[in-house]
This record gives C-alpha cells, structure tokens and sequence, in this order.
C-alpha cells in the first residue's frame, strides 16, 4: 500500500534541502514556452500532414488540438500556481495519487521529451546541412544521418553537436539559456511573421478547394499528429521551482504561450495552402518549398534560417524539462540521487548529461521518422492524469489559496481527459504496441531500484 502515499504539498512547499533559485519572470515563460512549442510544427508539419490527412481544413487540426492543449493547459496552470515546483506532471501525480502513478507519468514525460527533443535535433541537422551547402561547404553524407547503411548514412554527427552544445549551456544556469531563448525566438517569430505577409499576396483561394478533401476522419487523425506541434507548452511548468511568484507567473506564461503560438499556426497554415496545393505539400521543407515556387528565394532563405533558430529553442527547452525531470526522480531517490547534485551555477550538471546523452545517442544513431507519434502518446498520457488529477487537488485543503483555478470546473478537466483519450486512440496500433513495451520496461526499474529506494518508506 505504501506505494500509493502521496507526497504532502506542505513539505514539498517547505523542501530547502535541495532548491533551484527563481530568477524567471512571466515574460521569460511565454518565451520559454514559445520557444519550445515552435519549431518542426511549424516549419515542416503544415505540409505533411495537409497532403497526407486534413487537406486545407489542416487549421480545423490545429484548432482541435489547441482545445484540447487548452484544457489541459488550464489544469497546468492550476497545479503548477499551487505546487510550484520541479518535476511537471511528475510532482503533480505524486501529490494526488501516489508514487507509482507518479513513475508512470515520469517515464512517459520521458518517453515524449527524449524523443521529442532527439528528432527535432534531426530536423535540425537536415536545415544545417542545407544551409552549409548553400554556402558550398559539404558534410560527407555518411555522417548527416542516422545508422543507414542502405542509404549510405551511419551517424548523424550535426544532431549529435547541437545536442551535446546546448546541454552545456544548460550547465551554465536557467537565467543564461533564458537569454539565448529570447534572441531565437524573435529571430523565428520575424521569420514566420515575414513569411505569412509576403505569403498572403500570392494566396489563390482556388487552392483550397476541396477544403475537406478527407473528410472529418482526416482532420480528427491529423489533430492526433499536429499536437506533435504543440509538445512543449507542459515543459514550461518544469520551471516551476525556477519562477518569481508562480502563483501569478506559471499560468501566465503556459497559457499566453499556447495562444500565441496557436494564431500563428492558423495563420501560416491558411496562407501555405493558399499559395500551393495541399497535394503538392508532402515535402521535408513545405513552408520554403511554397516560396521557392513563388520565386521568392530570398525568403526561402530567411526561412531556414528562422527553422534552424526556432529548431534549437526547441531542443534546448525539451532538454531543460528532461533534465528537471531526472532532477526531480533524483531527489526522490526513484532514481540515483546524484541525478539531483547541483553544481556551482545550481543546475543539475549529472541529470543534464545523462540525458543529453540518450538524446544524442538517439537523434545521432536511430530513425525517428515512426517514433513521433510515441512521443505524442507520451504526452497525452500525462495530459489525462494532470486533468483527472485537477478533480483530486481541489478536495485538498492544505494546498495554498489565491493561485490560478480553473474555470467551469469540473467540466474542463473532465473534457481536457476525454479529449485526450480520444486523440491517444487515433494513434497507430503500432506505436501503441510500442509505448506498451517502453512502460512495461519503465515498470521493471521502478521495482528493481526505485521501490527499494525510495524516500516514500
């Protein structure tokens, strides 16, 4: 039974063993946020998923996973302004309903940020190696992608780099990445903007004719991949511990950065299909690809450098909320407890490199083209225990008052929760069957260390 006690929010609140130090405004949350949330969405997901699923009615997608983004978004903000502190999901199911749904929830938040941030590393590598060519410098193919031998790859050394790069700016401190945060996002954000105002002369509305070409069942299968687009917005509330006042702060910066981010889906996937068939979309670059076939290069041009910015904000928050993550699991003893030493910038130098390690290890050597969706499932699952677990936290009475609550409760949680089954099960059985065997072997070490370990004697 002890398996099921639950962390008490007071002490949680009142920890001052081991604490990061709050340096981040809401400011720095909505770019945080930002910064995680826009990247490979954006600049390679419109095109695919038009072409393949949603046709131009891609922006009903969109709009469908942004709800459904947006209730648990909610259910974010109310846990993370009343436990702000490290861990995400993780901390929030500790607190209301015990230990091995809190392992679960970890090793799904793992699942979705390790593979999350080790493909779009990918991306990354493929925009950089365009670039350099550009420029007429060559990286023999063997080392541009990941262990191929049919397709003459065997290691893809650029993902490697800026993953491995970015982790030891991450040693330096939150406030230090922060400032790198800020300058890439406005970078991508001129970018995108740049490419919906020149974009929107050379829209035909004929384009989007047929505007539902496949149907409902289309734009529903195409939500369940887009949201791969807004994975990210949950990673903000790892910084929890990290905030000024989180109570004011947290939903700030949460909710403000999944409606920025939103309209500027809507947008650019209204003018892309505008300008080009959605037939004609299903390429690695559609967003440069459409003014290309406009004869606006130069565009296309700031358009990969706007994707390799916006990639790298990307990969550097996703690494942030993984290595919180293992910080937290380290701190509860569920995994080695040196997972949670800080070093001199009070960062969690080990947790960093251990997982900046699997994730290069990943982006570098294995193809992730049909491991997206489990990163999908991964968030997903957290998403329906932090909206459940809403219900739980408000019958709760030593939880601090004055925090943000959700509105129209208890439908919002209820509806965050069954939405996000809904779209768990448009997911291949495949990746199903995959995600069952990732948890399973999550399972076996929760039992083997971290049950034997942990401080929840």
């Amino acid at each position: 039974m002890n398996r099921l006690r639950k962390k008490n929010i007071h002490d949680l609140l009142e920890n001052k063993d081991v604490q990061l130090k709050r340096t981040l405004g809401g400011f720095d949350l909505i770019m945080l946020g930002v910064g995680a949330i826009i990247g490979t969405g954006i600049f390679i997901l419109p095109g695919t998923v038009a072409a393949l699923h949603s046709g131009p009615a891609i922006i009903y997608s969109f709009i469908i996973a942004a709800i459904v983004c947006s209730f648990a978004a909610m259910c974010y903000s109310e846990f993370a302004s009343s436990v702000p502190v490290t861990g995400s999901a993780y901390t929030y199911s500790y607190t209301v309903f015990g230990e091995i749904v809190a392992w679960i929830v970890a090793w799904a938040l793992v699942l979705e940020y390790g593979l999350a941030g080790a493909s779009v590393a990918t991306g990354w590598s493929a925009y950089f190696v365009s670039l350099l060519e550009g420029f007429h410098i060559t990286i023999p193919q063997a080392l541009t992608g990941p262990f191929q031998p049919q397709e003459g790859t065997y290691v893809n050394l650029p993902a490697i780099i800026i993953v491995l790069a970015l982790a030891f700016l991450l040693t330096y401190g939150m406030k230090e990445s922060a400032r790198l945060n800020k300058i890439m996002v406005f970078v991508k954000v001129f970018v995108i903007l740049l490419f919906i105002v020149v974009g929107f002369f050379y829209v035909r509305p004929e384009n989007w004719q047929p505007f539902m070409p496949y149907g409902w069942n289309g734009v529903f299968s195409g939500a369940a991949l887009v949201f791969f687009a807004y994975l990210g917005f949950d990673a903000v509330s790892a910084a929890a511990e990290e905030v000024k006042n989180p109570q004011k702060n947290m939903p700030i910066g949460i909710i403000g950065s999944l409606l920025v981010c939103t309209g500027l889906y809507i947008a650019v996937s209204l003018v892309l299909t505008g300008m080009v068939s959605y037939t004609e979309l299903n390429v690695s670059d559609p967003v440069s690809f459409a003014m290309g076939l406009v004869n606006q290069n130069w565009v296309a041009g700031f358009i990969s450098l706007g994707a390799i910015a916006g990639m790298i904000t990307v990969i550097l928050v996703l690494l942030y909320g993984g290595t919180r993550l293992l910080f937290a699991l380290g701190r509860d003893q569920l995994l080695p407890r040196s997972m949670s030493k800080l070093n001199a910038h009070n960062t969690p130098v080990f947790s960093t490199w251990i997982f900046a390690i699997l994730v290069a290890f990943c982006a570098g050597f294995i193809p992730l083209s049909k491991l997206a969706e489990m990163a999908n499932l991964g968030t997903l699952l957290a998403f329906t225990i932090v909206s459940i677990g809403v219900l739980f936290l408000r019958k709760n009475n030593t939880i601090p008052t004055g925090g943000f609550k959700v509105p129209l409760f208890p439908v919002i949680p209820i509806l965050s929760f069954v939405l996000c089954i809904f779209l768990m099960m448009q997911l291949s059985n495949q990746t199903l069957v995959a995600s069952a065997i990732w948890f399973l072997i999550g399972i076996i070490i929760y039992f083997a260390y971290g049950k034997r370990n942990s401080l929840m004697k």
